[in-house]
């Protein structure tokens, strides 16, 4: 039995490793590839995108028609994941199955172990996909305002809006050449101006691109120079982005210690369950009520003060 669920342990973290590599390697996410069919077509390499399976693309229309599909999809495309909702939820319940069974079988094949590794395997890739959101965000916003001063030097040069937009997606690096890029391709296929941007908006969730998108918005609808306007945006946004750093350095220190210090006690539990469980379990030794009231209050104690610091170093800009 024991090496039964070894080598069933190891071909899932196998699988998945496999899963990670293919998809993240993928040249094109979902919206891409239909793009991809108008835009692409006769050049060389554009038939080399990773295909997907029949299972996989019925399993992922199904899923994205509900809302918590679309929140996941939405979620997945601003991390600039190349998943699709059916194969995430496949990597969740892998990363369960797979940590779950490396939990067992180090923590003395008690199922509380098995449960603890599920939860955490659970909670990986969703903490991944927020990490790698917020991650590019910082960075989609730190390049902004370069951005801005190349579209409003085009501008000046005579370009149009859309000649513009299309130097951006080629000049700038990632992720914002890539943001471009795609409303761009939108637009070549007839979408209007301000439903590309208000889907740029919806994959990049930043206050800065608001303003940026509302100014060209209006500036379309009721004229003006939109140069001008695009020029104190930017010297506006530079000064928030240099503010909001200083912020951040400044704030740092807080922010670390009330990350480590709440979670030094969830580290300190675990550790102890793998190598004395018989330790932790004399807490239910008062009975059931007693070891629900004793964990409630610890998790509230420490959640309260984690929020508490946090909300400290959360300094509005």
């Amino acid at each position: 039995m024991t090496w039964i669920i070894i080598i069933g342990g190891s071909i899932l973290i196998i699988l998945l490793i496999v899963g990670v590599v293919v998809s993240s390697n993928s040249e094109r996410a979902l919206v891409e590839q239909r793009l991809g069919q108008y835009l692409d077509e006769g050049k060389p390499g554009a038939e080399a995108d990773v295909q997907r399976s029949v299972i996989t693309d019925w399993v992922s229309k199904r899923v994205e028609k509900t809302s918590y599909g679309d929140r996941i999809a939405r979620e997945l495309a601003r991390a600039d994941l190349k998943f699709k909702v059916a194969e995430y939820f496949a990597l969740i319940a892998i990363a369960i199955l797979a940590v779950g069974a490396i939990a067992w079988f180090l923590g003395n094949r008690h199922p509380i172990s098995f449960l603890i590794g599920a939860i955490v395997g659970g909670l990986a890739p969703r903490f991944y996909v927020k990490m790698q959101q917020s991650k590019r965000l910082r960075k989609f916003n730190d390049q902004l305002p370069d951005m801005l001063n190349l579209m409003v030097n085009g501008l000046r040069a005579g370009y149009s809006t859309m000649q513009a937009l299309e130097a951006i997606s080629k000049e700038l690096p990632p992720p914002i050449s890539d943001e471009f890029r795609r409303v761009v391709q939108e637009m070549q296929i007839g979408i209007t101006m301000e439903t590309a941007l208000e889907n740029l908006l919806r994959r990049i969730p930043s206050d800065d691109l608001d303003f940026v998108v509302t100014a060209i918005n209006v500036q379309r609808e009721v004229g003006g120079n939109l140069s001008e306007i695009l020029d104190s945006i930017s010297f506006t946004i530079r000064e928030r982005v240099r503010i909001k750093g200083e912020v951040r350095v400044l704030t740092s220190q807080v922010r670390a210690s009330g990350t480590l210090l709440s979670m030094v006690p969830f580290g300190l539990t675990l550790v102890l369950w793998f190598i004395n469980p018989e330790y932790l379990m004399s807490v239910t030794q008062g009975g059931p009520l007693c070891t629900a009231g004793i964990i409630c209050t610890v998790i509230g104690l420490i959640s309260v003060s984690y929020f508490i610091m946090m909300k400290i170093a959360d300094i509005e800009v």
